[in-house]
């Protein structure tokens, strides 16, 4: 009798795109994109990946990664209004185990087993393997996380820190701030360090300068910030950069992450050469007395194009022992 063949279901669910792929046996498959508004919620999506993949074989475990809080064997994605629950999940496609995790937890599993290729330095420094490393990233949101060495076995602990309160650094960034406070009340770092944010930070730059600037999605304000086409989105991608610096020093200082600082998702990924000619690693040691400290932890962008599955991977072959 032939051997069964084991196929996991492994998930990157964000909060404009999913992406699915299988581990069939050890060995992962190509990863699809999905659009989530083609979708009414996360089981339909399912539904259709595995419809067009699994090949007839049974697939009898999944590990998800979610751009949200994970509560037990939920979550709530608050950046698409779709719920994963994982005991409906498993009952509905017949599985013997799913898992929920944080999508920034997933790319923190994945950060000791990126290759040089996969991280453009932004800066000088080096990293100590024994030290905590934080992952940070603009998409949808913002997510954030950390890996931190442990005997035995590191841990990671994900983290809604792209929730937390915007600092400023300067009083233009004052007057932005006090623009969007009018607009949303609490600014909270996603507000500004995301997709949604940049386009926040062009058309509140513009109504603080008093210019008028045409619609523009956050894909094409960084395109004309590159191109250096339009005032406005230059300045908007210079102060997003500027402000990702500072968030980014603080995580540093807070979990000592002499392990580095990496930053995926979404967007800058995109722009990695723009990242470093800009304001970021400055504005990422620009903290006084601890300046010091901070000019020897490494800042880089990962630009695999899928980090979330090097990590899904890894925690897969922890399961089986691999």
């Amino acid at each position: 009798m032939a051997q069964s063949i084991e196929q996991m279901l492994l998930g990157d669910i964000g909060g404009t795109k999913v992406r699915f792929a299988l581990l069939v046996d050890g060995q992962l498959g190509s990863i699809e994109t999905l659009l989530v508004n083609n979708y009414p919620g996360i089981a339909d999506a399912i539904g259709v990946f595995l419809a067009r993949h699994h090949g007839g074989a049974a697939v009898t475990h999944a590990c998800l990664a979610v751009a949200g809080p994970v509560d037990g064997e939920h979550c709530e994605i608050i950046n698409s209004g779709w719920v994963v629950d994982a005991p409906q999940l498993r009952k509905r496609f017949g599985l013997g185990s799913l898992r929920l995790i944080n999508d920034f937890e997933a790319i923190a599993w994945s950060v000791p087993r990126l290759g040089s290729r996969d991280v453009y330095a932004l800066g000088s420094g080096h990293a100590v393997p024994s030290a905590p490393a934080v992952v940070l990233g603009s998409g949808t949101g913002l997510g954030m996380a950390c890996l931190l060495p442990a005997p035995g076995a590191p841990i990671v602990v994900a983290s809604e820190g792209g929730h937390a309160t915007l600092p400023s650094s300067c009083q233009k960034e004052d007057a932005v701030i006090d623009h969007l406070r009018r607009r949303f009340g609490h600014v909270s770092a996603e507000r500004v360090l995301s997709g949604g944010g940049l386009e926040n930070l062009y058309h509140t730059i513009a109504a603080i300068d008093g210019e008028s600037a045409p619609e523009r999605r956050a894909a094409e304000i960084t395109k004309a910030a590159v191109e250096g086409s339009c005032r406005i989105s230059c300045a908007s991608v210079d102060m997003f950069f500027s402000m990702l610096g500072t968030v980014a020093g603080n995580l540093a200082l807070t979990f000592a992450a002499r392990g580095g600082v990496y930053i995926a998702g979404g967007v800058v990924p995109q722009i990695a050469e723009y990242a470093a000619r800009s304001t970021f690693r400055e504005r990422f040691v620009a903290k006084g007395r601890f300046r010091n400290y901070l000019e020897v932890i490494p800042t880089g962008v990962i630009i695999h194009p899928n980090p979330a599955f090097i990590g899904l991977k890894w925690l897969a072959e922890q399961r089986h022992g691999g």
